[in-house]
């Protein structure tokens, strides 16, 4: 049985960990933390929105973000400060402005495909993640901002995904407990929401019933390969001695980390952290509860989405530049909790659960699913925004590639 060690005990690592434990190899799975989904998988915005597969490599992106320099509550936070690593990955993504609408139309296509596998994996192991299969709704102030959202709307339609517009009226009898004036919305009924930590959490417990051996607290420190044998050398926090285990096969779905890891193994992981708020309102009283909106939503203003979590109201948005930093800033908050008194006010936002997370975003908004330069290596990182909504799809996707892999040694590194 072919052994592989996976990096990461994320969305994106234990979706992996599953598939490929089903295809009968033998899998350890490695984290820093204690507990799977503690990073970004931990409290995100909650959607599985095929309906936000545009990626932002365009110029009206640039232009917004220019508009947003200095202001403090921007949906989108640039730190100045100069880093290499930074500066170098935003002129990346500039030269990508080319590729944003073939790029949109593919993440959308991969989109649509992941939630059968996803759906699949939650029945099969009787995962309860708080799933919510009633659409995701975007709404729009101005005429303007409306007319542009046609034309992503084109491009999501074109990768075969269900999105149509609505009035103001008829936004509102989709979800009654939307307030505020709005110019029109648009509503893609085939979205859903759910708790990706509930989900990670269940699924890991899957993969221990499957023989999934869990390596946690433990930081890789080294590789060393040989042929077609690699030696992955950790350190539990804890320890002053590292220690190793041996696999046939890597795979890095380290998140934010992966660009350190595949320099370890000598590759390149164009990997950039960006800084992503969230909030939990928890419901704890009948009225708050009554007055929460089921459907989640996306203020395409404010850049601002929601998810109905059960006993909780997420409220998710803002994407901050500013490297590994993960402090939890109040005035980065605040606009979350504003938004929801505004717009919801009979939801009682006496206790908050502030958080924050780092996407891991390539240049060009797509996912890595590749081979390395050396034989055994695998990626699947880089998932940006769409974690959540992806990690099913690229997970069978990686699990295809490790089946080739042994089928034909001698394939050639994909980047």
């Amino acid at each position: 049985m072919s052994r592989v060690a996976i990096i990461g005990a994320g969305i994106t690592g234990i979706t992996t960990a599953y598939t490929l434990a089903k295809l009968g190899y033998s899998v350890t799975v490695l984290d820093k933390n204690r507990d799977a989904a503690m990073e970004t998988s931990f409290a995100n915005g909650g959607q599985l929105s095929a309906s936000n597969a545009e990626v932002w490599n365009s110029t009206a992106t640039i232009m917004k973000g220019l508009r947003w320099i200095g202001k403090r509550n921007a949906p989108l936070l640039l730190n100045p400060a100069f880093s290499w690593h930074k500066y170098s990955w935003l002129a990346a993504f500039v030269r990508n402005i080319p590729n944003h609408k073939t790029n949109t139309i593919e993440t959308t296509r991969l989109a649509i495909e992941a939630r059968r596998h996803l759906y699949a994996m939650a029945e099969q192991e009787n995962i309860d993640f708080d799933l919510e299969r009633r659409g995701i709704l975007h709404f729009y102030y101005d005429k303007d901002s409306f007319d542009k959202a046609l034309k992503t709307n084109a491009l999501l339609q074109e990768g075969g995904l269900e999105r149509y517009a609505v009035t103001p009226d008829e936004a509102r009898s989709i979800e009654p407990t939307l307030t505020g004036d709005f110019f029109a919305g648009l509503y893609t009924p085939s979205d859903a929401t759910g708790d990706i930590h509930k989900f990670t959490i269940g699924l890991a417990a899957a993969c221990r019933k499957l023989g999934v051996r869990f390596v946690m607290d433990t930081s890789v420190t080294r590789i060393t390969s040989d042929r077609n044998h690699h030696q992955i050398f950790h350190q539990r926090y804890d320890d002053v001695q590292s220690a190793y285990l041996e696999a046939e096969n890597i795979v890095v779905c380290a998140g934010t980390g992966s660009r350190a890891i595949a320099r370890m193994l000598g590759d390149t992981m164009n990997v950039y952290p960006v800084k992503g708020y969230s909030i939990s309102v928890h419901l704890d009283d009948a009225a708050s509860l009554a007055a929460t909106p089921r459907v989640s939503l996306l203020d395409e203003d404010a850049k601002i989405v929601t998810s109905f979590l059960g006993d909780r109201f997420r409220v998710a948005g803002t994407a901050e530049f500013n490297g590994f930093n993960k402090d939890i800033r109040a005035d980065r908050v605040q606009p979350l909790i504003d938004w929801t008194r505004r717009l919801f006010p009979e939801i009682s936002t006496r206790r908050v659960v502030p958080w924050c997370g780092l996407r891991p975003m390539m240049p060009d908004m797509m996912p890595r699913v590749c081979r390395g330069r050396k034989p055994g290596v695998f990626y699947n990182t880089g998932h940006g925004h769409l974690g959540w909504t992806l990690s099913a799809i690229t997970a069978q996707m990686l699990g295809e590639m490790v089946e080739a892999s042994a089928q034909n040694p001698t394939l050639q590194p994909a980047y």
